[in-house]
């Protein structure tokens, strides 16, 4: 007797390794997808690099702001 294989038609990814390339992505971000980007490369919720960035921006007297907008120029 016979099985009932089933297959998913969604297309093959390429597994997901720790430390990929860093890309902004815009489609998840909120202003220019950095946080999303770097939440994406790392492997981490993008919430919780959202958190860290605020805290490190209100913390360091505003100095990640000028960091993060010199990322979302240079970056793809």
């Amino acid at each position: 007797m016979m099985t009932d294989l089933r297959f998913d038609d969604s297309p093959v990814r390429p597994a997901r390794r720790r430390g990929s390339i860093f890309r902004r992505d815009r489609v998840n971000g909120k202003i220019f997808g950095v946080c999303a980007g770097m939440a994406d490369a790392l492997d981490l919720d993008v919430t919780l690099v959202r958190v860290a960035w605020i805290a490190g921006t209100l913390l360091g007297f505003g100095s990640l702001l000028l960091i993060y907008l010199a990322i979302a120029l240079i970056a793809d």
